[in-house]
Formats: C-alpha cells, structure tokens, sequence
C-alpha cells in the first residue's frame, strides 16, 4: 500500500511541475505586464480624460537582430505632455533580395516607467513578411499616463526611451491573413 501511495504522490507532484512548466510564461508576461518588470509597457484601450502641463521627451530606438534589414525611427525623439497622444513612425527596409519574415519586440526604460507607458497601436509582436527590398513605415500611437506624476521617485523623471529590436522569425505560420488585419502604410 506505501508503495502505491508513494507511487500516486510522485505522479501528482510530476504533473503538477508540468503544469507549472507550461503556466510559467503566461504567468510571467502577465506579472510584467501588470508591474511594467523588465520596461514592459502596457496595451491601453482609450486614452486618459485628462491631460496634464508636464512633459517628458520620449526618445525612440531601433534595433536589428540577425535579419537583413534596416530599421531607423523616422523622428528622433517627441515631447509629449502627460495623457496626450503621441504617434511616432519607423521606417523598416528589406535589404536582401528574399522576402524575410521578421517579428519586432519592444521595451521602455527606465523600466520603472513601463508601466505608465501606454501604446494604442504597434507594430510589435506581429509576425510580418517584409518583401525583397521592400520599405515599409510602421507607426506607433501612445501615451504616457498622467498617473506617473504622482509616482514618488519618477516625479523629476524628464526622458523615456522607447525601443525596438527586429528579430528574423524563425517560426512562421504564414501570417498573410494577420498583415492584412494589422496593415503597415507602404512607402511610396
């Protein structure tokens, strides 16, 4: 009987470090996403109801991970008062002569402002194809809560930077469908 029961708690304590194995990144991506950890920012909904006369300069950066394109922000950096919208604008350029396949991921720092960092609409974390030589401009639409003012220790903060990293994907399912869902405005 103690060897069955011994049997019945090793299965149980295995499936449950299983479980655990699989919920561990849902669980950590909802804790950056509810603390800002690690410069995570946030996906909002709508935009504050009230603007407020501090302003902070958001600064943008743009990285390339082993793919064959060019990425620059199209403006450097952007004042913004707290609670109003911004809208920035990259530029992604393929410079192979093969379509590539690429995802972009993002962060804020310091990351202490994560989680008062808000975009509306991005471009990160969608798969996309970006044609041979092809150049695509890629907004961003955001807002920095005016609930940072009150954040003891953030009240002199004057400088976020926003950043961007474009990583070739190496696990494409096809994503034709979600780039016409999630359209990028062309380059004339």
């Amino acid at each position: 009987m103690a060897r069955r029961q011994l049997a019945a708690v090793l299965v149980a304590f295995t499936m449950s470090m299983l479980g655990l194995a699989f919920a561990a990144d849902p669980i950590y991506d909802t804790f950056c996403r509810v603390t800002g950890f690690g410069g995570t920012t946030r996906v909002a909904t709508e935009a504050p109801s009230h603007v407020l006369e501090r302003e902070v300069d958001i600064r943008f950066d743009a990285n390339v991970a082993e793919a064959p394109l060019l990425f620059r922000p199209l403006q450097p950096q952007h004042p913004i008062r707290l609670g109003e919208h911004g809208l920035a604008f990259y530029e992604v350029t393929n410079t192979s002569d093969e379509p590539v396949n690429v995802i972009a991921s993002y962060n804020v720092t310091p990351h202490e402002a994560g989680i008062y960092f808000n975009k509306l609409e991005c471009f990160c974390f969608e798969e996309r194809i970006i044609g041979a030589g092809e150049t695509k401009k890629l907004p961003v639409v955001f807002f920095v809560s005016p609930d940072l003012d009150e954040k003891r220790g953030l009240n002199s903060l004057s400088t976020i930077t926003l950043s961007y990293t474009f990583f070739q994907s190496a696990d494409w399912k096809g994503a034709a469908n979600s780039a016409a869902l999630n359209p990028v405005v062309a380059v004339q």
